[in-house]
């Protein structure tokens, strides 16, 4: 894929899927390729409380962790043309949904266990996984978000096998082809 001229998206973007799907390596080159603003949404919140994911589960509880991301997606809602690298978990929770789809396209990035198995081996950032770093844990995970990752996404993007640019340029023609369908409505 070569060099894109900025393309500037009236909305947001915001990629879901299981921690390893591409979230971070896809937002990552549309922000190079594609001059969108990038937020990586764990890290902000991270910035603002001032400690890493895992102490704020610890110290505040899940619901809390959940509340913050609901208030970073309802400001983004002030924003236009920003790739948001969703955490993991950020679809699970409806409202969190309902403010992705208020400014954005929700697009689900997949790949198989073993493909996320062989991305999150070596890791040490992911304590859902810390101890259960196995195709047949992944797997099990997986399916338990499986329909709530469906149900939020305006359409899904297999990304086993493919480069980061071939992954941007299906992406970004999904998204162009909705437009011109919205458009001739």
């Amino acid at each position: 894929m070569q060099q894109q001229a900025k393309y500037e998206f009236s909305y947001n973007i915001f990629l879901i899927g299981f921690m390893g799907s591409g979230k971070s390596t896809i937002s990552e080159y549309l922000h190079q390729h594609y001059a969108m603003e990038k937020i990586e949404m764990d890290s902000l919140i991270e910035k603002r409380e001032g400690m890493r994911i895992f102490e704020i589960f610890q110290v505040h509880g899940e619901p809390y962790f959940r509340d913050l991301e609901t208030k970073l997606l309802t400001e983004l809602q002030q924003k236009n043309n920003v790739v948001v690298s969703c955490g993991g978990g950020t679809p699970m929770r409806e409202e969190n949904v309902i403010q992705m789809k208020k400014n954005g396209k929700v697009v689900l990035l997949l790949a198989s266990p073993q493909t996320i198995y062989e991305r999150v081996k070596d890791s040490h950032d992911r304590p859902l996984l810390e101890g259960h770093k196995d195709v047949a844990y992944i797997s099990e995970l997986m399916k338990q978000r499986q329909e709530k990752y469906e149900a939020a996404a305006d359409f899904t993007i297999h990304t086993d096998g493919k480069e980061s640019a071939q992954i941007c340029e299906e992406l970004v023609q999904k998204l162009l082809e909705e437009e011109e369908r919205q458009c001739a409505q």
